[in-house]
């Protein structure tokens, strides 16, 4: 982690044309905001009061876009999740202004200066968020998880919930969870290596402010709160989506195994990595095995990844089971309504087929025309938070022009080498290097351009090649 010297304000001019430059949205139109002003005022009609369900919610500090609070009950050798979804759909009429601008947006964007939401804040970050201090609209889906960790749908239904804590990962406490919170990602832990899943949770670079206003640059790893939350989330949405597809419809999330070519490079940045990875042993199972918080793991995890072809949507289709690689599963996207378009839409549908009703038709509408929309979305997501990271690595960079670095290969293609270097949490390319993956090399910074947020390295020769001891 490094903390970014920003006096002349290059970072906050930067952010401020990245915004411009990729059309981020700076707030809502007055319409809009208006509709969702009006929104506020709908009294919940058709919500059931589980306020004495003592439900809690984890998420970063910062937060307060909250879409999911949760508690936790056993069952015989059952555990029983109940998995509270923010209620957006209760505030947003089809076809009103706020509904046409979420159409629009498709996600909520989120930079270290501040976010542009799906959703006004007065809905997003208030009358929908599922903060403490007052009864909030939810859908409540009961997933029943049995002990080999297969989850199933055992009910949904509209409730208002009251949330009694806000947590946050960074200083939450186990007793401050309930009891079954553990034992249940452990469970669905297990489940996945029987399933034969592939874990995406490498260290990704990232660029937060600091509560003084400065920024940092950092590879963050996951805490274990953060993953055995993320436990809940994937138990919800593996059950939602098994849930749709026996009823043959639903928006699925979908990616598909990297093929036997790459799986063949894989075991060959394996190799350059030093890691042992015998040939009788699946991806899978290699996959597993590995450890961001050990050498060149990361690395090897983030090849993984880079690996497939990318996760995307697709409604269901007669003939073609969705499939998603990485959790060896069907898989949905339903526990982010706040900040993704298409989860409104698949709790709506989930709900109603819970309660033996059909699929309300603006969900089964939605299920063709979303996957472009979120395509679009998540890529715009993705090249806007890649030009922050470039950003920051040129302003960390900038004065050390001439410098020499000592690197590691993680990637060779034919625009050269991929590099991360040892001391900076930067991630570089560089021509002329005719060195494997997972390689030391030492490099040398050539130049650094502002204007396009890039820097130049070359092969050197005066410095230490490979990780500092």
């Amino acid at each position: 982690m490094k903390t970014i010297a920003d006096p002349d304000r290059a970072l906050g001019d930067g952010l401020t044309a990245i915004r411009a430059e990729f059309s981020v949205p700076k707030g809502f139109p007055a319409g809009v905001v208006e509709a969702a002003t009006r929104a506020v005022a709908r009294r919940p009609s058709e919500h059931v009061d589980r306020t004495a369900i003592p439900f809690v919610t984890l998420d970063p500090a910062s937060s307060t876009d909250l879409d999911q609070a949760f508690w936790i009950e056993s069952a015989g050798s059952d555990l029983v999740l109940r998995y509270a979804i923010a209620d957006i759909a209760w505030f947003v009429e089809e076809g009103e202004a706020v509904d046409v601008e979420a159409w629009k947006r498709g996600e909520t964007i989120y930079l270290p200066d501040g976010k542009a939401g799906l959703y006004p804040p007065i809905l997003s970050e208030a009358a929908a968020s599922l903060l403490p201090g007052g009864p909030r609209p939810a859908t409540i889906f009961v997933v029943r998880i049995g002990s080999d960790g297969h989850a199933r749908l055992d009910g949904a239904e509209r409730a208002l919930i009251e949330s009694r804590a806000k947590l946050a990962y960074d200083h939450v406490r186990d007793d401050q969870l309930p009891a079954g919170f553990a034992e249940l990602a452990r469970r669905i832990e297990i489940a996945g290596a029987a399933r034969g899943a592939i874990r995406l949770d490498p260290p990704e670079q990232e660029v937060t402010r600091r509560a003084d206003g400065s920024f940092e640059l950092s590879f963050r790893g996951r805490s274990r709160y953060e993953d055995r939350n993320a436990a809940l989330s994937l138990a919800t949405n593996l059950a939602i989506a098994e849930t749709l597809q026996v009823h043959r419809t639903g928006l699925f999330r979908v990616m598909a195994r990297p093929d036997a070519e790459a799986v063949d490079r894989l075991r060959l940045t394996a190799r350059a990595l030093g890691l042992e990875w015998p040939p009788e042993m699946t991806i899978e199972q290699f996959e597993r095995g590995l450890d961001p918080a050990i050498a060149h793991h990361p690395q090897m995890m983030i090849a993984i990844r880079k690996a497939g072809r990318g996760a995307s949507y697709a409604p269901w289709q007669d003939g073609t089971p969705a499939w998603h690689a990485a959790v060896a599963a069907p898989y949905a996207h339903a526990t982010a309504p706040l900040r993704r378009l298409a989860d409104r839409y698949v709790v709506d549908a989930a709900r109603a087929i819970a309660n033996g009703r059909a699929v309300p038709t603006s969900a089964a509408n939605a299920f063709d025309r979303l996957p472009a929309v979120m395509a679009r979305a998540d890529a715009a997501a993705g090249r806007i938070e890649r030009a922050v990271v470039d950003l920051a690595e040129a302003i960390l960079l900038k004065g050390r022009v001439g410098q020499s670095f000592s690197a590691v290969t993680t990637e060779i293609d034919d625009r050269g080498a991929r590099i991360q270097l040892c001391d900076l949490p930067v991630v570089a390319r560089v021509k002329g290097s005719t060195l494997g993956e997972g390689a030391a090399i030492a490099v040398r910074l050539v130049s650094v351009d502002m204007g396009s947020r890039t820097a130049l390295f070359e092969p050197a020769n005066d410095a230490p090649a490979g990780p500092r001891s």
